[in-house]
C-alpha cells in the first residue's frame, strides 16, 4: 500500500509554555524541529486570569503552569521566527480569549501574515471554566457576550479559526461521567450557537460558516471502549443538534471536529512509569476509529502527577504519537468497528442519556442558568466524591494505588526532584521588571485613549473585538484589559458545589469514615466545642478545585464544620477567615507550583496574628523537596497526589489538631 492511500495523520502538538515569552519561543521551535506538527500554548495562570504579573494575586504564580503573555511585546517574542500564516496554533485561554487573540492577529499582521491563511483555535469556553479549571473572570452574560462577539469578528476577519473550543475535557476530570461529559458540553454549545444567532451580527445565510467553525476539545480517560463510544455518540449528537435546531442542511458544516489531550489528572504520582500505557491507551481510544477520529492530539508528559515535564519527556509524548502514525498501519483502513453491535449498543445509550440530561438542562434555561444555579457544579462534584469512593474502596482499580502496590525501584525517579523540570523563583522578577519597562517606553496617551474606548464599547452594544484589538496595538497590558472590563461587568465567584454534594461514602459502624467521625466527635469533646472547624483554602490563582473540593465534602461527612470560600484567594484572605472562624486546622491546595511561597507567607501571617497554634497541611504536586522545605518551615503535614485516601487524610488532620492542642493521641484507628 502506497503513502498516497493513507489516510493524512492528525495534527500532533505537544502543550507547552512555561518561564518566559523567550524561553517557550526557544521550546516551540525545538518541537517543531522534532515533527510536531502544531503548537499548543499553555498560559501562566495570572495570563488565563487577567492579571498583570505584579499584581498581589499573580505572586509564586508567574511562569509556572504556562508561558507568562502581558502586551504585544511578549507575543511577538513568543512567535520570533515561526511563520504564523504556515502554523497552526492552538491556545488553551478563555476568560481573556479576546485579548490573546488580538495579540495574536496583530503579531502575524507584523509578520506580513495574511489574515485569510490565519488557523488554529482559541479555546475560549467559559461554562467549564466556572465548573472545573476556575480561571473565569466575569460574569455568564457578559462572558457569553465576549465568545459571541469573538465569533463572529473571526467569521467575517479571519474565517479559518476556530474560535472557541467546547471543552468537556476538565469536565472529566472534575468528575463527569461520559454522559455529563457529552451533555454538558453540548448544552454550552447550544448556548453559544443561540446567542449568536440572537446577536443578529450574522446573517443567516451565513450561519452555516459559524456551526462549521466550531470546535471541541475532549478528554479520553482509561476505559477504552467507552470512550470511543463517547466520541462517537458525540458525533451523533452535534449532526442532529446542528441538523434540527439550527437547519444547517451542509453535512461538512455539520462534522463534529474535535481535538484531544488524554486524561492527566488521572495519572498517578506512583508507580509513574505506569502512565506511559495509559497514555498510549487513552490515546488509541481517539484515533482507531475512523469515524471517531481526533483532529488533533496532545498527549501529556508520563512525569505530570510529580511536576512541570521536561522537555525531554515532552518529546517522548510526541514520538508515541508518531510511532503509531507513522510505523503502524492505522491510516491505511476504513473504520475497524463499523458494525459492532456491542459499539452500537453503547453509543446509542450513551445517546439516549445525553439527550436526557440536555433536555433537563434546557427545562432549566439553558447551560448558562444551568451554572448560576449551581446544578451542574454540585452534579459534579457529586460525581467526583462517588468515583473517589469507588477508589477508595477498591471497587475501582488503579494499578500501583489501590492495587499491586509492591513495586521495584524506579530508575526514572531515582533523582525525583531532578525529574522534573523547575522554574527558576527569579524569573517572576525578571518578567515584572520588563513588564515596567513595557509601560515606560510605551504611548501613554494611546493606551488610555485605547482602553477608554473599550469601556464604552463594553458599556454599549458594539463588538468589542475591533476595540480590542486597537487595545493590543497601543501597548495596553493582560491587566489593563481585563481591569477595563471588569469595572463594567464586575467579577464572578462560581458556586462550589460543596454543600449541596450528597454523601458519597457511608459512616456505618466498623467504617474508616465512621471511625474518623469518632475521633473528630471526641476531639472536639476534649477542647469543648460543638465539632471541629476547618477552613479548605485554594491561595493564589490555582483554579483546579476538584481536590479541595473533595477534602471539604469528607470532612462535612466527618462531622466537621467546613469552611470554603472557593478559589482565588490572597494569604491575607485566608488567615483573616481562619481568625475570624476560629478555625482549629487550615488546609491549603495548590497544584500550580505557587505552594513554596504561599504556604509560608500563610504561615508568617498565623503567627504575626498571635495563632501559630493552628495546624496548617498542604497539598497538591509538590515535589520531595518542596515537601521537606514546607514541613522544615512550620507545616504539620503534605499530601500528593499518591496519598489518593481521603478519609485517611481526614484522620490525619485531625491528629494534628489534638497535637496542636497538646491532647493525647486516640487509640482509634483511621
Amino acid at each position: 500500500m502506497t503513502e498516497r492511500q493513507k489516510d493524512r495523520p492528525w495534527l500532533m502538538r505537544t502543550y507547552a509554555g512555561h518561564s518566559t515569552a523567550e524561553a517557550s519561543n526557544e521550546l516551540y521551535r525545538r518541537n517543531l524541529a522534532k515533527g510536531q506538527t502544531g503548537l499548543s500554548v499553555a498560559f501562566d495562570l495570572p495570563t488565563q486570569t487577567g492579571y498583570d504579573p505584579d499584581h498581589i494575586l499573580a505572586r509564586g504564580e508567574v511562569g509556572r503552569v504556562g508561558v507568562p503573555v502581558s502586551h504585544l511585546g511578549d507575543m511577538r517574542r513568543l512567535f520570533q521566527d515561526i511563520p504564523l500564516e504556515r502554523m497552526n496554533t492552538s491556545m488553551t485561554i478563555n476568560a481573556t480569549a479576546m485579548w490573546l487573540l488580538a495579540l495574536y492577529q496583530v503579531v502575524a499582521e507584523e509578520q506580513g501574515a495574511d489574515p485569510d491563511k490565519l488557523q488554529g483555535t482559541t479555546q475560549n469556553d467559559i461554562v467549564k471554566e466556572y465548573l472545573s479549571r476556575g480561571t473565569h473572570v466575569f460574569p455568564p452574560g457578559p462572558s457569553l457576550r465576549l465568545t459571541t462577539d469573538m465569533i463572529t469578528y473571526t467569521v467575517g476577519r479571519i474565517p479559518r479559526w476556530n474560535p472557541i473550543n467546547i471543552c468537556s475535557y476538565h469536565l472529566q476530570e472534575a468528575g463527569a461521567t461520559p454522559v455529563q461529559e457529552i451533555a454538558y458540553a453540548m448544552s454550552t454549545a447550544v448556548a453559544v450557537l443561540d446567542a449568536v444567532r440572537d446577536s443578529g451580527q450574522v446573517p443567516e445565510e451565513k450561519f452555516g460558516d459559524v456551526v462549521a467553525r466550531i470546535s471541541f476539545f475532549v478528554n479520553a480517560g482509561v476505559r477504552f471502549i467507552e470512550e470511543m463510544c463517547k466520541m462517537r455518540a458525540f458525533g451523533r449528537i452535534w449532526d442532529r443538534v446542528t441538523r434540527e435546531r439550527y437547519g444547517i442542511t451542509d453535512a461538512k458544516q455539520r462534522r463534529f471536529r474535535y481535538g484531544v489531550q488524554v486524561n492527566s489528572l488521572g495519572l498517578t504520582e506512583a508507580q509513574p512509569e505506569n502512565n506511559v500505557q495509559r497514555i498510549v491507551l487513552e490515546m488509541l481510544a481517539v484515533t482507531l476509529s475512523k469515524d471517531a477520529r481526533a483532529r488533533a492530539v496532545q498527549l501529556p508528559a508520563w512525569n505530570e502527577a510529580l511536576g512541570l515535564p521536561r522537555p525531554w519527556d515532552q518529546q517522548w509524548s510526541l514520538r508515541i504519537q508518531q510511532v503509531l502514525a507513522h510505523e503502524s498501519d492505522l491510516l491505511e483502513y476504513e473504520d475497524i468497528f463499523a458494525g459492532s453491535h456491542v459499539i452500537e449498543a453503547k453509543v446509542d445509550a450513551l445517546v439516549t442519556e445525553s439527550l436526557a440530561e440536555m433536555d433537563r438542562i434546557e427545562r432549566m434555561g439553558g447551560a448558562m442558568a444551568a451554572v448560576e444555579s449551581g446544578y451542574l457544579k454540585s452534579e459534579l462534584v457529586s460525581s467526583h466524591a462517588a468515583r473517589r469512593a469507588r477508589i477508595e474502596g477498591g471497587e475501582e482499580k488503579i494499578v500501583g494505588v489501590n492495587i499491586y502496590e509492591t513495586t521495584e525501584p524506579n530508575p526514572l525517579t531515582a533523582d525525583q526532584d531532578g525529574a522534573i523540570m523547575t522554574v527558576d523563583p527569579a524569573n517572576e522578577a525578571k518578567v515584572v521588571a520588563a513588564l515596567h519597562q513595557w509601560r515606560d517606553n510605551r504611548d501613554e496617551a494611546r493606551a488610555t485613549e485605547a482602553l477608554a474606548a473599550l469601556k464604552k464599547a463594553a458599556a454599549g452594544t458594539e463588538n468589542m473585538m475591533e476595540a480590542t484589538v486597537e487595545c493590543a496595538r497601543a501597548g495596553v497590558t493582560t491587566g489593563e484589559w481585563s481591569w477595563a472590563l471588569r469595572d463594567v461587568f464586575g467579577e464572578f465567584r462560581a458556586p462550589t458545589g460543596v454543600s449541596s454534594a450528597p454523601v458519597a461514602v457511608t459512616a456505618e459502624a466498623g467504617t474508616p469514615l465512621a471511625l474518623v467521625r469518632e475521633k473528630a466527635a471526641r476531639t472536639a469533646a476534649d477542647l469543648a466545642v460543638g465539632r471541629l472547624r476547618l477552613l479548605v483554602g485554594k491561595p493564589g490563582l490555582d483554579g483546579h478545585s476538584n481536590g479541595a473540593e473533595q477534602i471539604a465534602v469528607r470532612a462535612r461527612d466527618a462531622g466537621f464544620e467546613v469552611v470554603y470560600q472557593g478559589i482565588r484567594l490572597t494569604p491575607e484572605q485566608i488567615v483573616d477567615a481562619a481568625l475570624a472562624e476560629d478555625v482549629h486546622c487550615v488546609g491549603l491546595s495548590i497544584l500550580s507550583g505557587s505552594h513554596a511561597e504561599l504556604v509560608p507567607d500563610v504561615l508568617h501571617r498565623l503567627r504575626e496574628a498571635s495563632a501559630a497554634d493552628i495546624p496548617v497541611i498542604a497539598g497538591g504536586i509538590i515535589p520531595p523537596a518542596d515537601a521537606t522545605a514546607l514541613i522544615g518551615a512550620g507545616v504539620a503535614a503534605v499530601f500528593t497526589p499518591k496519598d489518593f485516601g481521603i478519609t485517611e487524610i481526614i484522620g490525619r488532620i485531625v491528629d494534628e489538631i489534638r497535637k496542636a492542642n497538646k491532647l493525647d493521641p486516640l487509640e482509634v484507628p483511621a
